[in-house]
């Protein structure tokens, strides 16, 4: 269901059965943890997260392991303020 590579490629599915007795799929909870080896990056006017994931993974697409590594609820807010320092993590091999 989700594209090779997604944040939700890895979690597992599970089954929930309605009073009605209809069962329905969903994605278990996304547990989010920080990478042990990060890297650092200063935000400079006309960043974007898929400017800085292209960059550094080679896949605009892998914004979301920036947005996880400095735990943004809101990733679109990490590149707002010019000079501010962000977490990159090293993709695992």
């Amino acid at each position: 269901m989700f594209a090779k590579g997604s944040r939700y490629e890895s979690v597992a599915d599970a089954t929930y059965q309605a009073p009605s007795g209809r069962e329905i799929s969903y994605k278990r909870l996304r547990l989010i943890t920080t990478p042990p080896s990060l890297q650092t990056q200063t935000v400079v006017v006309g960043d974007r997260l898929d400017l800085l994931a292209f960059r550094h993974f080679r896949d605009p697409l892998q914004f979301w392991r920036i947005a996880d590594a400095n735990e943004a609820l809101l990733p679109e807010e990490l590149t707002r303020v010019p000079g501010r320092r962000l977490r990159i993590p090293m993709l695992q091999r």
